[in-house]
């Protein structure tokens, strides 16, 4: 192998580390899934214009290192630096050297070191241009070694499982398996609360609804003497929600909502109806959100069936729980809420013209309010805890901001119901000052994710004055739908910053008293 072969391949090597770093990161944050990876680099090299001529650039560079090896040094110089936006530490999701993060790494540098080894044993002379591939196809090999590694993890983990589920056999507590397109940890906290004033209640925290969230949920919090154990369960395809209730068996399921959340990984919202069903089982009691006209469908199977279902609305007095909402008369304080209810459990009238905190909604507080009595929560005791129902964090919470305006954070929130629920608290909210939206837009959202994320410009266009459309993954989109009236006169001002701190900081240069920013969703910074 000559001086130049080495030294272009040498570079190549290197330029992987910083590479590896990075697409180890986006592997991590999309729970090492394989595929994502790969995904996400085409995201990064192929929508940012910068990106692309770099990629052209490094792939130039890789062909022709083959003929002259030192081009593999153009290679090297384009993946140790890019792609341009996605940093090394990462602002939002820094790199969490785990144990597994560990062994991923170790595999993927096999991976890198088995492709160049093929090139020098080919003899040498390719050792340059094999180098440089290699070099491009960083995220590929993180792909791989994911598939390589997941099995083996699976298994690794599979004694915390039974474990899990022998704390669970022993414990014997009522489980509710919570499951949705959204409103899961939201359902959750309400259960919590209404449920823990009469029964010894523990749920998953935060968003631990995968195998290996659900068993450490139940290894390191389910204590003796718990009564009802509520378990949020999520999916990114189909079997995962039946695998944990064959260790972790509901005895009452509850699906909040179908939508198009994960439409990207499912292909069709029949599938994330099939996929959510699974968390049915053998369930004593199902409670369904029956306004969904499919789960509606599903509830009548499952009756004829011979199953018990509870049946919750927001406009059908004569369901199982209805939670009906209508406009106040009076506008109400920041904070104080959006909405007054009336609560009808069983066709009678438990709660009318309640406060309903800025955030909840009706849907999943009626399918908390099912659970409860599924549970054997009495109805007075029902309708006391209502009284204090407390909001949800990080779904359309009103704080003030120094500044004297009014911050409305829906940071937690990513589909297309939520985004139009938070425009309308944003309407009835919103002080006498100016009103905006700061958003990187939805994702997940597959073949739909332009016309929702236009669709949902168009509607920030007639609700805010200021639209701050944050990075570039639903810019376009977002744009287009906010200035498709652009020869109106109250088509508001469309701002483009690249990450949040940048939209942070404009808010806080240009909102003051009686102003009111509306933070709706928010994206790790491995989304372009």
């Amino acid at each position: 192998m000559s001086g130049s072969e080495a030294a272009g391949a040498a570079a190549c090597l290197l330029a992987c580390l910083p590479a590896g770093a990075r697409w180890l990161r986006v592997a991590q944050r999309e729970h090492y899934l394989a595929g994502s990876s790969l995904r996400f680099a085409f995201r990064w090299w192929l929508r940012i214009p910068a990106n692309a001529v770099l990629a052209v650039a490094g792939v130039a560079g890789a062909g022709a290192a083959f003929r002259w090896p030192l081009a593999a040094l153009a290679t090297a110089a384009v993946v140790g630096a890019g792609p341009v936006g996605l940093s090394l530490r990462g602002r939002t999701s820094p790199l969490a050297w785990t144990r597994r993060l560990r062994t991923l790494a170790v595999v993927w540098i096999a991976v890198e070191l088995v492709v160049v080894a093929a090139g020098f044993v080919a003899g040498g002379r390719w050792t340059a241009g094999v180098a440089a591939i290699a070099a491009l196809a960083v995220p590929l090999a993180v792909d791989l070694a994911c598939a390589v590694t997941g099995p083996v993890e699976r298994r690794l983990s599979s004694h915390f499982v039974t474990d899990a589920a022998a704390r669970l056999r022993r414990v014997d507590p009522v489980v509710v398996a919570i499951t949705g397109s959204y409103g899961k940890t939201s359902t959750k906290n309400h259960v919590l609360h209404l449920v823990g004033g009469s029964r010894t209640v523990v749920a998953t925290p935060a968003s631990f609804n995968n195998r290996a969230g659900l068993a450490r949920s139940v290894n390191e919090h389910l204590a003796d003497g718990t009564e009802v154990f509520v378990a949020e369960m999520g999916t990114y395809g189909p079997g995962e929600i039946a695998e944990l209730c064959r260790w972790c068996p509901p005895t009452v399921s509850v699906i909040t909502a179908i939508g198009p959340v994960h439409l990207e990984r499912f292909g069709s919202e029949d599938r994330i109806v099939a996929a959510k069903s699974e968390i049915i089982g053998t369930a004593r009691d199902i409670v369904l959100q029956v306004d969904d006209p499919r789960l509606a469908a599903l509830a009548g199977r499952l009756a004829a069936a011979g199953r018990h279902v509870v049946r919750c609305s927001t406009s059908d007095p004569a369901a199982d729980v209805c939670v009906a909402v209508a406009a106040s008369d009076a506008p109400p304080a920041p904070g104080e809420g959006a909405l007054r209810a009336t609560v009808s459990i069983g066709g009678t009238v438990v709660a009318d013209r309640l406060v309903v905190p800025t955030g909840v909604q009706p849907a999943n507080l009626g399918c908390a309010i099912g659970v409860a009595r599924s549970v054997g929560v009495e109805v007075g005791a029902i309708a006391a805890r209502l009284a204090d129902l407390p909001s949800v964090a990080h779904r359309l919470q009103a704080v003030p901001a120094p500044s004297g305006a009014t911050i409305l954070d829906d940071t937690y929130n990513a589909n297309p119901a939520g985004a139009e629920a938070a425009l309308a608290a944003l309407a009835a909210l919103g002080g006498p000052g100016r009103r905006v939206v700061v958003t990187p837009g939805m994702v997940e959202l597959g073949p739909r994710q332009f016309e929702e994320n236009r669709r949902f410009g168009a509607a920030c266009a007639a609700t805010a004055d200021d639209l701050v459309v944050v990075g570039r993954t639903n810019r376009r989109a977002l744009v287009a739908g906010a200035t498709a009236g652009s020869d109106r006169p109250d088509v508001p001002r469309v701002v483009r910053v690249a990450h949040r701190e940048r939209a942070v900081g404009w808010v806080r240069s240009h909102l003051g008293p009686g102003d009111t920013v509306l933070y709706e969703n928010d994206l790790p910074d491995h989304y372009p």
